[in-house]
């Protein structure tokens, strides 16, 4: 079970209105396109709190926590919503006690925040490790986001995750921050109207939601169901570190005008992650009931089949729209780190060089975790594993910048390598005496920096920490107009 079948017309009409919609927000990406490298990497700071909310949520309810929050459901009961609604819990957190600081770091990068505290190797360290948590959402999302295509608009999943790849790659390459921003809104618009019709057209073929009562294991309906408390508390831990960390979480928050609007739009960003965990999790809950025997992958697609052929196509136009910005958003954030952390302090480019180069590596970004998304597990797996790389680079902040006593450049450095070899190595064998690996990325840098430093005294930072790419630039628009200005007093 599991195959979404449509006559040759309705395909023709769904697939057309998929390409009107792609259309659309590929011309407004273009009308909104980043002229310069300030609004490519955060939209020159004028975005409103309402906008950069919805650029939150985005990064934590796309693609991949959409279909992998329903295919969790399905399998484990709606203590699968904890997958979204930790989201909540980590905005919460971050606008009460870390926006600030990191809004008045002065930094859009995340690493470039820690460089202040620690230096520049750890810097360099920092960026490492987020860019290959960031490439391993992105397979995440080329998985969960072809499975969704495959089904709707019948090609094979090598032709789906193209698809994905050039459409994203278009949006952010040409957009930026200004652009992603803007067509985001769209997108998350026709996301949740997309789960919306679905939980209806579910609850309408099942009859409501007491006949699912009656008929599935009570555990389907406690607070931890088959997920178990362990992982619950695991997922807060980790989705909450990780958004202290994401780079593109730092970006939309540098995009705000002041720190207040970064803390409005955390509050926001809670409000909307809210119920979607729980609509989601309804979803899989019913496709259980309904389909027991099929792959639980396709517990949300499944339903586009049992809708009015309009329906379908807005569902359809939804699931797309959810791919693309999940993809887009990340690319962003990768692109960002590797253009401010290893391209501008290498070569010091003038700005209109800078913006060229960024689009250039944009594109190979972009196209990157296609040689990657072969013989992926789990995807909610995967996508908690990667949150857990990011909730090392959060304890070594939140350390730093609460904690004076953790200063020692060495400790955060040795703290970051074997914490996040240590994650990825528990996460291949599958978390060993039961311990999820989001505890090894939670309690091994703390650790190793106390140990480091009560056994050898540490060192406060030394390096040299190299100027924010927008810094770098406008240093060098500077220079020129000095330099023009002595020719034309000579």
């Amino acid at each position: 079970m599991g195959a979404i079948t449509f006559t040759t017309g309705e395909t023709a009409f769904i697939l057309g209105m998929v390409f009107i919609y792609i259309a659309i927000t590929s011309w407004l990406s273009v009308k909104l396109r980043s002229k310069t490298s300030g609004e490519f990497m955060n939209a020159a700071k004028t975005m409103p709190a309402l906008i950069v909310a919805v650029l939150l949520m985005t990064e934590f309810i796309g693609a991949k926590s959409t279909v992998g929050t329903a295919e969790s459901a399905f399998k484990y009961g709606m203590a699968a919503s904890w997958s979204v609604i930790a989201a909540a819990v980590g905005y919460l957190l971050y606008g009460l006690f870390f926006v600030k600081k990191l809004y008045r770091s002065g930094s859009f990068t995340i690493s470039g925040a820690i460089a202040q505290k620690y230096g520049h190797s750890t810097q360099l360290i920092v960026s490492v490790i987020m860019i290959a948590a960031l490439l391993l959402v992105n397979v995440g999302n080329y998985i969960s986001g072809a499975a969704a295509l495959t089904r709707i608009m019948h090609v094979n999943i090598p032709m789906a995750m193209l698809i994905i790849a050039v459409v994203s790659t278009f949006y952010y390459v040409l957009g930026g921050m200004k652009g992603v921003a803007y067509v985001t809104v769209i997108h998350a618009f026709m996301k949740y109207l997309g789960v919306i019709i679905v939980i209806a057209v579910a609850l309408s073929l099942t009859g409501g939601i007491q006949p699912i009562v009656d008929d599935l294991p009570d555990f389907y309906f406690t607070w931890d169901g088959h997920v178990g408390a362990n992982t619950v508390f695991a997922w807060i831990i980790a989705t909450s570190g990780s958004i202290f960390s994401t780079q593109f979480v730092m970006q939309a928050i540098s995009s705000t005008k002041s720190a207040h609007e970064a803390q409005k739009a955390c509050l926001y960003s809670v409000i909307l992650c809210l119920p979607l965990g729980l609509i989601l999790a309804g979803i899989g809950v019913c496709a259980r009931f309904l389909y027991p025997d099929m792959q639980a992958l396709y517990a949300l697609p499944i339903f586009i089949q049992h809708m009015p052929l309009f329906l379908s196509a807005i569902v359809t136009t939804s699931i797309v729209a959810a791919v693309f910005v999940s993809v887009s958003t990340v690319a962003l954030g990768i692109a960002s780190l590797v253009v401010a952390d290893f391209y501008v302090p290498k070569f010091k480019p003038a700005p209109e060089k800078q913006l060229k180069m960024t689009r250039y590596i944009s594109i190979v970004i972009g196209f990157l975790p296609l040689l990657f998304v072969f013989g992926v597990p789990e995807i909610l797996k995967l996508s908690f594993f990667t949150r857990a790389l990011r909730l090392t680079i959060s304890v070594v902040a939140v350390l730093g910048f609460y904690l004076p006593f953790f200063n020692s450049t060495r400790g955060a450095n040795v703290g970051l390598i074997v914490s996040a070899v240590g994650t990825a190595v528990w996460y291949i064998l599958d978390n060993p005496f039961g311990i999820d690996n989001i505890y090894i990325a939670l309690i091994v840098p703390a650790i190793v920096m106390f140990f480091e430093k009560v056994l050898t005294g540490g060192s406060g930072p030394i390096d040299v920490v190299p100027a924010e790419p927008e810094a770098v630039a406008e240093t060098a628009q500077a220079g020129k107009s000095e330099g023009t200005t002595a020719q034309a007093n000579k």
